[in-house]
């Protein structure tokens, strides 16, 4: 994988999109509706750059990532999960070429989130502040994709 190669820019572009993202949920506790609409608008680049096919490859990508985010509606209808978390996970189950890496993002960032969690509930409770919690998930979905996508970004300094 060479400069030259788009996977790389591709990659780059998604991951400055995320920690910019994770930072914005983490200062707002939202997530810009156009950074997921650039997320979401990108994959069929990143699918062309990785030579997909029209059938199955691209519309077993669609399927999925239409069953991911229908999964995260519940969530958000739940009021576990807020809009810009949901929509972002769903662009990006856009980009997972493969099930097992999509697997793989989901259960980091069920991880991380648990950890954001408790956290913020500590420092809720130190703080003594009333209401409940607003967690910024944002930063455990972009830190999950970043570890999810660093495979094809650390081969090509190998």
């Amino acid at each position: 994988m060479g400069w030259g190669n788009p996977t790389i820019w591709l990659l780059g572009v998604l991951a400055l999109l995320l920690v910019s993202a994770g930072i914005e949920d983490a200062r707002t506790r939202e997530i810009a509706n156009w950074k997921n609409a650039a997320i979401a608008l990108l994959a069929p680049l990143w699918w062309w750059a990785n030579g997909l096919g029209l059938w199955p490859d691209i519309a077993a990508q669609i399927g999925i990532a239409l069953v991911v985010f229908g999964l995260f509606c519940v969530a958000f209808n739940f009021g576990w999960m807020g809009g810009g978390d949901v929509k972002m996970i769903g662009a990006l189950a856009l980009w997972c070429l493969k099930f097992d890496v999509l697997a793989w993002m989901l259960i980091i960032m069920s991880l991380v989130g648990g950890v954001l969690t408790m956290v913020m509930l500590v420092e809720h409770r130190h703080v003594g502040r009333k209401g409940e919690i607003e967690i910024p998930y944002g930063v455990a979905i972009a830190i999950a994709a970043l570890v999810a996508i660093r495979q094809p970004i650390l081969n090509h300094f190998m």
